[in-house]
């Protein structure tokens, strides 16, 4: 049995899929991007405050399905430029303690809406 998670502190989907689906104590989060969901505008006028956006908009739907970034097992970061990495990584990073999660960085051709930074995560408790 699966449970979907929605929150209006996170932007709507803009597709046809959930902010994120539990499943077997598993919750898969669909990646974010720097939508801001207050005003449903992009947040874009510098990278960090576009991955800031990213995380604070992961952190809303960890927290309306009960979660929190500690328990984050797997994420995947989608960017327009790998030359973007550095940048995007200090300020994911910032999000993270300890026992940090699983993770695969990629470039890709595109992304939504033409942003620089797409991320997604997976979550279990233990």
């Amino acid at each position: 049995m699966k449970q979907i998670t929605h929150t209006t502190d996170a932007p709507a989907p803009i597709g046809p899929y959930s902010q994120a689906v539990l499943a077997n104590g598993v919750l898969y989060l669909s990646g974010q991007i720097a939508i801001n969901p207050a005003t449903g505008e992009l947040t874009t006028l510098s990278l960090k405050g576009e991955t800031h956006q990213i995380m604070r908009n992961l952190n809303a739907v960890l927290l309306e399905a009960g979660f929190a970034f500690e328990h984050i097992v797997k994420t995947t970061i989608f960017l327009s430029d790998m030359e973007l990495f550095a940048e995007v990584n200090e300020v994911y990073g910032s999000y993270f303690t300890k026992d940090f999660p699983a993770r695969e960085t990629v470039a890709v051709k595109g992304l939504p809406k033409g942003v620089n930074v797409e991320i997604s995560a997976i979550a279990v408790k233990a």
